[in-house]
């Protein structure tokens, strides 16, 4: 649609002028030319007294007659006019009657008049060949410029310093150590320390690596240069290694000085795994790269910092001492780091006074600081969308639930018997997840459909949790199992809703058998995991167990499964009332948040029991 607009206006706007045009022409045309006379005619009204004026111009002649019309005349240029006019018989008294008014041609109009009809079609061909040689030289620089690197000095004015970072402490202090050194190198190498050569920034998408790095620029104080690992290659064989030469040159150029080399796993994959072997232009490139990095060429002082969120697919040549000396691991922040996040990036946008973003990251176990970001972001969004001054903790916590489950349906219209299904299923997960003392706590129940979910119960640890027991294992599968026996037990029947908790409960109970060594099988793992990836998945599993062994897993398997199911059943049996009045006042509400939910459980007296 904008392009067919766009071109109605351009054909209207062609219109307009085509009829603009045409109407000046006639205007032009319907004004009545000056007669053209001959100098005989000239001589005859003079003599009969009709000419009053005479404007004389070189050889042009303008001529007024008596009635006021003009007409216009020629003469011969090496004559003057009263010499013409006497040789035509026009008497003395005759050409007194006549104003006579010489108008000289001024020496530019003059020269002009000589030079244009030579000069212009030589400067015509002239700017045809300047604009012809003009792109054959751009065509050149193209050519000398292609194995150059499209390497960037970092802009000074927005800098980011180590404060404006939240968490990542033990990534700062290393980072800064490398400052350290780059402004005070003297206390270091009187020691016997050398510059470290790389450091490879390692972590989850949206951890902060490219962030810290930008820290290190404003910190550093030194040119900070900074490239995508992408860039290097392209399809033409030396383009790749040409360009990182010309990069690190740069960088040496400079020194001391840092180079940032955005996702270099883009270049730095393990050699021998493409197809062309060690002709491949990727490959030739990462030998580039480690031959600038530690080469025959030691006296530099150049630091190269490097991040990747696949470091396992990284070349151990490029990870040896001497090449990245340091691993930075950013670890996806914790509970007071995302708190510190939420407040970094709360700066800037209205929220409510009542506000408590600690509630918030409670929420968002799992979430990078870049989420983070973005749960800030969506709550900005939705209030605005509710035409509201400042965003509150309810746009808060939306944003995060719309991050992990998607937005909510309330378009979908569902009849009253899914409605009592879906109730009774989430009523079974969060009072199974309530009556054991191993499960973590209910943060919130809905039964209004987010993204592929009819419903959903929250439950979140209250602290970051980095190892988890059996018996936490073991609630997690119970409270898994308490929707589906929650169908089971109220309607004697049970539905589609259940089947991604059994799916998930299943994987569960397969890695503690597995993964784990938590089963009666023993402390044992099954199945070689390590081998080929492609996109960064499996493929395959290596299956290094017996067909007997398999069939034991399976049972484990099922005993867990059904251990988790009669637990759920218990827990549901024993607590009837309890199920029934959470399920009616999803009914009634819809949604059920932690304080809501915990006081409706205080009348029932429900005493805790391990899974």
């Amino acid at each position: 649609m904008p392009k067919q607009n766009l071109l109605k206006k351009i054909a209207y706007t062609v219109l307009i002028l085509i009829v603009i045009t045409l109407l000046f022409s006639l205007s032009l045309s319907s004004e009545k030319a000056p007669q053209q006379l001959s100098l005989n005619q000239i001589a005859d009204k003079i003599n009969t007294g009709e000419i009053t004026q005479i404007k004389v111009n070189g050889p042009d002649l303008a001529i007024t007659l008596k009635d006021g019309s003009t007409a216009v005349a020629k003469k011969e240029t090496e004559s003057g006019i009263s010499e013409t006019l006497k040789n035509l018989g026009v008497s003395s008294t005759a050409m007194q009657s006549v104003d006579f008014q010489i108008q000289d041609q001024s020496g530019f109009e003059f020269w002009m008049s000589l030079l244009i009809p030579t000069l212009l079609p030589l400067l015509v061909i002239g700017f045809i060949f300047w604009m012809m040689f003009r792109q054959a030289k751009t065509g050149a620089n193209q050519a000398l410029n292609f194995g150059r690197s499209n390497l960037r000095l970092s802009n000074s004015k927005d800098r980011i310093m180590f404060k404006d970072v939240a968490g990542l402490k033990e990534a700062k202090e290393e980072l800064v150590e490398v400052v350290d050194f780059l402004k005070n190198p003297k206390k270091f190498l009187d020691l016997g320390a050398r510059i470290p050569r790389g450091i490879l920034l390692m972590g989850q998408p949206g951890t902060g690596k490219t962030l810290i790095a930008r820290a290190v620029a404003g910190e550093s104080g030194v040119p900070f240069f900074y490239i995508s690992a992408s860039e290097f290659v392209e399809m033409f064989v030396g383009v790749g290694a040409s360009r990182t030469r010309d990069a690190f040159a740069t960088a040496k150029k400079a020194a001391p000085a840092i180079l940032f080399i955005d996702e270099i796993d883009a270049v730095g994959r393990q050699r021998g795994a493409g197809m062309g072997g060690g002709n491949d232009e990727r490959e030739q490139t990462l030998n580039q790269i480690l031959v600038e990095m530690d080469g025959f060429d030691r006296d530099t002082h150049v630091i190269i910092l490097a991040a990747t969120n696949r470091p396992d697919v990284l070349d151990p040549a490029l990870l040896r001492p001497g090449r990245f000396d340091r691993r930075v691991v950013l670890d996806l922040p914790d509970l007071n780091d995302r708190e510190s996040i939420l407040k970094i990036h709360a700066e800037g946008k209205k929220l409510e006074k009542n506000i408590d973003l600690r509630k918030v990251a409670v929420r968002t176990p799992g979430f990078s600081g870049a989420d983070l970001a973005n749960l800030m972001n969506e709550a900005a969004i939705i209030a605005a969308r509710r035409d509201k001054k400042a965003a509150g903790q309810e746009e808060l916590f939306e944003a995060s639930e719309k991050i992990i489950l998607g937005p909510e349906r309330k378009s979908r219209v569902i009849s009253q018997k899914e409605k009592e299904i879906t109730a009774y299923h989430e009523a079974g997960h969060a009072l199974v997840a309530a009556a054991l003392k191993d499960a973590d706590p209910v943060h919130k129940i809905s039964i209004i459909s987010r993204g592929f979910a009819g419903g959903y119960t929250m439950k979140l640890p209250l602290e970051d949790q980095h190892l988890k027991t059996k018996t936490q294992f073991l609630a997690d599968l119970a409270m898994m199992m308490g929707g589906y026996a929650s169908e089971k037990f109220t309607f004697d029947d049970i539905s589609t809703g259940a089947s991604n908790d059994l799916k998930e409960a299943t994987n569960l109970a397969r890695q503690l058998v597995m993964r784990y060594g938590m089963s009666d099988m023993g402390p044992v793992t099954f199945g070689k995991t390590e081998g080929l990836l492609f996109l960064g998945r499996e493929l395959s599993t290596e299956k290094n167990y017996s067909e007997k062994v398999a069939s034991e897993i399976d049972d484990n398997v099922h005993t867990f499964l059904i251990n988790a199911y009669e637990v759920a059943q218990k827990i549901l049996k024993a607590q009837k009332p309890a199920l029934t009045k959470i399920a009616s006042t999803l009914i009634e509400k819809e949604t059920l948040e932690h304080d809501e939910f915990y006081e409706l459980l205080k009348p029932f007296k429900i005493k805790t029991i391990s899974a």
